[in-house]
Formats: structure tokens, sequence, C-alpha cells
């Protein structure tokens, strides 16, 4: 075994304990930090295979823009963190359901690279890179961007929304004067 072979093993390792963590979490806020893990050993991989330009874009963009974005609005929406706010019944039927479809997406990778020889890589500049993304690919990285920053107003929004016991200020809702303040001296 090669060095590059032993460090991907590695890699691989902490990648998907910290994705069997990130799914397996009860607190939400832990499972967006095994995130940061997961998505940080994609791009070691990255790294590994020679892709620098591909791992430095996974890390500003996945484990930079996507993760604070998650966690923003986890933050805006109030959306309950404790264990038992996501403690569901149905684990069972998830993992069978999971299973299934990781038998199935086996099958189809089988099923299409099973009898092709191995592809060829060929090394490819930056400036390549980007002439293939930004040519071909401009709508749907305009999309994300949209649909990103939608998700964020709708956070926003959501968390503005005066609370029903109304346990937080807004601006209609001032705060009682002071007794000896020029306000009630009028």
């Amino acid at each position: 075994m090669s060095v590059q072979e032993i460090t991907f093993v590695i890699i691989a390792v902490i990648g998907g304990v910290s994705a069997v963590r990130m799914v397996t979490s009860r607190n939400v806020v832990h499972a967006a930090l095994y995130l940061v893990v997961t998505l940080a050993m994609v791009g070691a991989v990255y790294l590994v295979v020679a892709a620098e330009f591909l791992a430095w874009v996974q890390v500003l963009i996945y484990v930079g823009a996507i993760v604070v974005l998650l966690l923003f609005s986890l933050m805006l929406t109030k959306a309950p963190i404790g264990r038992d706010t996501l403690d569901n019944q149905q684990r069972g039927l998830a993992a069978l359901v999971g299973m299934g479809v990781l038998a199935g997406l086996a099958f189809l990778i089988q099923d299409s690279f099973g009898g092709s020889k191995p592809i060829t890589l060929h090394q490819a500049t930056t400036e390549q890179v980007g002439v293939t993304l930004f040519r071909g690919f401009v709508w749907p990285f305009e999309v994300v961007s949209v649909l990103l920053l939608a998700a964020l107003v709708g956070a926003v929004v959501i968390a503005r929304k005066d609370d029903p016991a109304g346990s937080r200020r807004g601006p209609d809702r001032r705060a009682p004067l002071r007794r000896g303040s020029e306000a009630t001296r009028r």
C-alpha cells in the first residue's frame, strides 16, 4: 500500500465515522458540527487526489457557507435543539429505508460501471476547470444562490414573527416608561 492509499483510508474512516455520528446525533448543533468534519474530509480526499482547486472550493462553499447558513437558520428560527425534540420512534423504519437506498445505489453503480474499463485521468488547470464550470453550469450556480438567499430570508421572517405569549418585544411593544420620565410629565 502506498502512502496515498493509507492517507485515503484514514480520511475515509474519519469521514465515515463523522457521517454516521451526524445522522445519529440527537442534537442538531452537534449534527451540524459533524457535518463540518464530514465535508472537510471530502475536501481532504480532493487534496489526496491532487485536486487542490476542488478542495478549496469544497472548504469555502460547503464547510464555510452551507454550514454557516445552516447554523444561522437554526439560531434565527429558534428551532428546538434538545434531545427530546428530535427523538423519533421510527428509527427502525428509517434504517430499513436507508439500507434499501444503499442497496439500490450499489446495484446502479455496479450495473453502470461494472464492465467498463477504468477511467483515465488527465491533469487540468484551474483555468480549465473554471471555464468548464462557468460556461456550462452558470444557471445551476445562480439557482442555488437564489435558493440559499430565499432560505435565509425565510428564516429571518420566521424568526421575526411575534411570539404568541408576547415574550419578545417588537417595535410596537415598547417598554413601559419609568415614573419620572419626560413622557409621563406631559
